[in-house]
């Protein structure tokens, strides 16, 4: 049975940046304009005025300084309060499958491979842009490679969940390489006019080569092992999508059809979920703590992440044995733990083993156990 191995990586990074002294300035206009709208119900009780945010309370909430969106003036502008991005035709390449395209180009030259190699495409991520044709067939047909493609989604595991199915596919012998790529438009299912959750997410695409190890051209990490669960929870949703039309009076802007989480419940519930899934999954490989140099975790929260760094190395992760992005990249989800692992993981010697985890809504948890060889 051949191994899979991962030997290209690449991370699309839109050009615009906010930072969170502009979110804040922007929502808090937006909160201003409100409570001048509603000054006599705030002033009689029967409503309660926005709080502001601030830029100390998203870092002590989250970690995140920073986020890449593909439009901020819409997010900054406090009378729209989302991206605005440009109709295309159908002729025109969708705005995932260009995402994709950049990052995969990237992933298929650190690998020596060329795209007419390429068996399948897996587009793996939280949102997509429209049902079908499937965005994976598109970037099949941008890229010009072969076989097949399908979307998935399994939220913020997505990205896992794509590796375990492609190296799964590797073993199988149903093809030799797959590209796995997870364009995440995440500002675009963000509710910004929430001040709880308006900090949250970013825009990104990364993209994987996975391959038959006897194939590797160059240094690459072997796939050693993947572990998948899901259990069902109503704490983190998005009601949005094509049924929304048959509900009458479903059709209007309202609040549950974006991006909604129970916070404090996701916290309790997830952090000893993935905690103990992991050090199973290690336990099963014979892999100890000690033997585990570096975790390339999901990036949502950093008081999360570092709960779980101390559960998997049953101390405080030493400097770069837990890389986080998140205070750049803000949550990107199904990509956040893909990019940290393609921007800390190539100083690993051969030899050196790491885990590759994703966690979100599902709930879902996936984890990977790599070795770097050559």
């Amino acid at each position: 049975m051949p191994q899979a191995a991962i030997t290209g990586t690449g991370v699309f990074t839109p050009s615009e940046v906010i930072t969170n002294d502009e979110l804040v300035a922007a929502y808090n206009a937006y909160a201003d304009r409100v409570n001048a709208e509603n000054a006599a119900a705030i002033a009689e009780g029967r409503s309660e005025p926005l709080p502001h945010s601030s830029t100390e309370f998203i870092v002590q909430a989250s970690g995140i300084e920073n986020r890449f969106v593909l439009d901020k003036s819409g997010v900054l502008d406090p009378a729209v309060m989302h991206p605005v991005l440009r109709e295309r035709s159908n002729d025109e390449p969708g705005v995932m499958a260009e995402m994709a395209v950049v990052a995969a180009n990237q992933a298929l030259a650190q690998a020596g491979v060329a795209a007419d190699e390429i068996d399948a495409v897996l587009c793996a991520a939280s949102n997509h842009e429209r049902p079908y044709p499937a965005i994976a067939v598109e970037i099949q047909d941008l890229l010009g490679t072969g076989g097949f493609g399908f979307d998935m989604n399994v939220a913020c595991s997505s990205a896992t969940f794509g590796i375990q199915t492609a190296a799964d596919m590797i073993r199988a012998g149903s093809l030799r390489k797959a590209l796995v790529v997870s364009p995440e438009i995440c500002s675009a299912h963000l509710e910004w006019r929430d001040r709880d959750c308006h900090f949250i997410f970013g825009d990104v695409c990364t993209a994987l080569v996975l391959e038959r190890e006897q194939d590797a051209s160059g240094p690459h990490f072997t796939v050693r092992s993947t572990r998948l669960a899901t259990r069902f929870s109503n704490n983190i949703r998005n009601n949005n999508g094509f049924l929304r039309r048959t509900r009458p009076g479903h059709m209007a802007d309202r609040r549950d059809m974006l991006f909604v989480q129970e916070g404090r419940k996701v916290f309790r519930q997830v952090v000893p979920m993935v905690s103990a899934h992991i050090l199973q999954h290690m336990t099963d490989e014979g892999i100890t703590a000690a033997a585990l140099k570096r975790i390339w975790l999901h990036q949502a929260n950093k008081t999360m992440n570092d709960f779980i760094g101390r559960k998997v190395f049953g101390r405080i992760p030493e400097p770069g044995e837990q890389p986080n992005i998140l205070q750049d990249y803000a949550n990107t989800s199904s990509a956040g733990s893909i990019i940290a692992f393609s921007r800390f993981s190539n100083d690993l010697a051969p030899g050196d083993i790491g885990l590759i985890c994703s966690f979100g809504a599902g709930y879902s948890v996936g984890s990977v156990i790599v070795e770097r060889k050559g």
